[in-house]
């Protein structure tokens, strides 16, 4: 099978999806399928040259939307050489044009959300939300009702799809989502620790992803802050880029609680430096106030670390059942309960949530099972139990 991804950006800086089409790709490519990748970027982009995948840049994207006119006149000279095409990603020119070159040339495809329809962003960002549901009926809601399948990477993705837009008919499916399990070594930690030498046999939390409000790193400055206290060995770690810029505030906030020689800022670290970082920290926390997925916190499992993470983070429900970590509500307090269980547990009491967190992954968010699952789709041979539906159908 030939399979093409449209997306956005292949800028591992953005996060999730990118990252989600590469651990796609790679179960596929393991079966024998092809992939390859058609982007809104510059062709010149350093991350074009250096993505793992084969990709076809059209860009520059101008403006926020994205906008590139080469993508159109690509795909309808291109897209006859692919079995199946997936959007990657909504709101932005690509999702748009695969819609059109759809209706032009009468080709399926199909669409991951990657959480953009979660209603987070509507009570967060009102005003963004209104002027985007003034061109809803004409842009996103016919780009998912026309849509093959709808893909998801949770049930509980799924369900929040619905609250955004009360317009809303989709042929939904729930395909999962994970990694490969990840090749360990120690040479990996001794790398993090010659980068990173003020950490070298030091107890600490990390947290991997974007600096962002978000992910909620307001409220792992002010909770670990108030638990640090009960624990004065233990450092935080933040490791990923500063996309709002928004370092210099929480550092002032560090520095309020009394914290900032605690906490090390590491930018943004990616192979075996990231994965030195997991296998090295304690735990891994994230107090996001909206995560889709959440693949940092897969890789950490990966890992054999417990994750410390809020009820925001949409796996939390399969973690919670495993024992694979602690779970809290996205506030202050609970942040700050965290970290407090974290520290008044023993030392064999965190190896055991670590072994929990491993059997986890294991049994739930490995990549070879939603990439069969979702080549199922592709081919039209699944066992789907998808229907289209609506939130008013959804009720009857």
């Amino acid at each position: 099978m030939r399979i093409l991804h449209v997306i956005s950006s292949v800028n591992p800086a953005n996060g999730g999806p990118i990252e989600g089409i590469k651990q796609f790709a790679r179960a596929h490519i393991r079966n024998g399928h092809q992939v390859e990748v058609c982007s809104l970027d510059a062709p010149d982009a350093d991350w074009v040259s250096s993505c793992e995948l084969p990709v076809h840049a059209v860009g520059p994207g101008y403006t926020h939307y994205r906008y590139a006119p080469a993508l159109l006149s690509w795909l309808r000279a291109n897209v006859h050489r692919f079995d199946a095409v997936i959007v990657n990603g909504i709101w932005q020119y690509h999702a748009q044009a695969v819609w059109r070159a759809s209706q032009e040339l009468h080709f399926q495809y199909f669409v991951f959300t990657h959480g953009m329809l979660d209603p987070y962003f509507k009570r967060r960002y009102p005003t963004k939300h209104l002027k985007k549901w003034l061109v809803w009926p004409w842009s996103e809601y016919r780009v998912l009702r026309d849509a093959e399948w709808v893909l998801f990477t949770s049930e509980t993705e799924r369900q929040l799809a619905r609250e955004s837009f009360w317009l809303y008919r989709a042929r939904e499916q729930v395909v999962g989502y994970g990694i490969s399990p990840p090749n360990l070594h120690a040479g990996q930690v001794d790398a993090f620790h010659e980068a990173f030498p003020d950490l070298q046999g030091k107890r600490f939390l990390l947290f991997l992803g974007r600096i962002d409000p978000k992910k909620g790193c307001d409220l792992l400055i002010e909770g670990f802050g108030r638990a640090a206290l009960r624990a004065p060995g233990l450092q935080l770690v933040i490791a990923g880029p500063d996309a709002t810029h928004w370092r210099g505030a929480l550092e002032a906030r560090a520095k309020a609680f009394g914290v900032a020689s605690r906490i090390h800022w590491l930018g943004m670290v990616s192979g075996d430096l990231k994965w030195g970082a997991l296998s090295a920290c304690e735990a891994f926390v994230l107090p996001s106030h909206q995560e889709n997925f959440g693949i940092a916190v897969v890789e950490a499992m990966a890992c054999r670390k417990a994750v410390l993470i809020s009820t925001e983070v949409n796996i939390w429900r399969e973690i919670d059942a495993d024992g694979g970590g602690l779970v809290a509500p996205d506030t202050a307090d609970g942040t700050f309960s965290l970290i407090e269980r974290w520290t008044a547990l023993s030392a064999s009491e965190r190896r055991f949530l670590g072994e929990r967190a491993r059997a986890c992954f294991e049994q739930r968010f490995t990549i070879e099972g939603a990439a069969a699952r979702l080549r199922g789709l592709l081919a039209g041979s699944g066992q789907a139990d998808g229907m289209r539906t609506s939130p008013m159908s959804a009720a009857e």
